[in-house]
């Protein structure tokens, strides 16, 4: 694959750079010159997006683990989802590239991205997205037959998703479908089966998806209204702390009810209780959260968007520690 020429990187230096990417991040300082158009397509200057889509996915393996035991293919599954993740979010964001690339153009935080930019053509950025879900479909052939038939089944979710702010003011639904379809395909990858306990935690990760993505959104509302685009930033408005709440409160119900299901008939005290201790410290996040939004503030709904690597991976911790005991 030809690197594209019409902006031409010298060594030494490092343009292209995009706006809401972390600053110092290792693609605009290490990367070779012809990758880092690609790496920005796929985020990888921008990390957290990948850590969303793979924290629902120990998630599932954690929760299956704790009901039976872990095994040793678990350390395959656990590193299978991080390499899955990776390409997964970078194949389906350079599709949302592609589909976005005229509305990316007209917004001032999206229009350094490589394709409006024009570091990368779309045929280029086509050729990196099935690149991408090549080597994904690799990984996912290693895991149980049960969890590939529902890995291929996502795609769809992933297709979709791009559009749906052009027809509904509940985009951040769509992207939690996609974003949280790992809680239930890992959980198979373990068990071999699906559970009303899998299910559960899929819906917990929608709520929480909803709630950091709400945040995300209202960067962009400004923009978001001029070019016509839908969220629920822009359907909420005033009324976001409300909302917040409400999907804090479905998050950690509905994760305590899948810990429930999955582990109260097979469970004692201690590991009920550190199982627990997971969406209620998911909980204590989120509210840590709320308490310092201020939604007409672009750099802290940033900063507090990033945080929730930290949220999912406290409650990653305790169902990992609970499977242990």
């Amino acid at each position: 694959m030809s690197a594209p020429q019409d902006l031409p990187e010298p060594a030494g230096e490092t343009t292209g750079q995009v706006a809401d990417a972390v600053r110092g991040n290792w693609v605009d300082r290490l990367a070779p010159a012809v990758a880092r158009p690609y790496l920005r397509l796929s985020r990888a200057d921008r990390p957290i997006g990948t850590w969303l889509l793979l924290i629902p996915c120990w998630w599932g393996v954690a929760l299956a683990a704790a009901e039976d035991g872990w095994r040793l293919s678990d350390i395959w599954i656990w590193l299978g989802c991080a390499l899955g993740a990776l390409l997964m979010r970078g194949a389906g964001c350079t599709w949302n590239d592609i589909t976005d690339r005229d509305f990316d153009a007209s917004v001032a935080r999206t229009r350094s991205r490589p394709i409006p930019s024009g570091q990368v053509t779309v045929r280029q950025a086509v050729i990196w997205m099935f690149a991408q879900m090549a080597l994904a479909g690799l990984v996912l052939l290693t895991f149980h037959p049960l969890a590939v038939v529902l890995g291929v089944s996502s795609l769809g979710l992933v297709a979709i998703y791009p559009f749906a702010k052009r027809f509904t003011w509940w985009p951040q639904l769509f992207l939690g479908l996609a974003f949280n379809w790992g809680a239930v395909l890992a959980y198979a990858a373990h068990s071999g089966r699906v559970t009303w306990a899998a299910a559960l935690l899929y819906a917990a990760g929608i709520a929480w998806t909803l709630f950091y993505d709400t945040i995300y959104a209202h960067q962009d509302k400004d923009d978001d209204v001029l070019i016509g685009v839908k969220s629920t930033a822009r359907l909420f408005g005033a009324a976001t702390g409300r909302w917040l709440g409400r999907f804090l409160v479905a998050a950690v119900g509905l994760m305590t009810l899948a810990v429930l299901v999955a582990l109260l008939p097979v469970a004692g005290p201690l590991k009920l209780g550190v199982a627990l201790a997971a969406p209620w410290a998911m909980g204590w996040h989120l509210l840590w959260q709320m308490n310092r939004i201020d939604i007409d503030d672009p750099e802290t709904c940033l900063r507090l968007f990033r945080t929730n690597r930290d949220t999912g991976l406290l409650a990653a911790l305790f169902l990992a520690a609970a499977a242990f005991l």
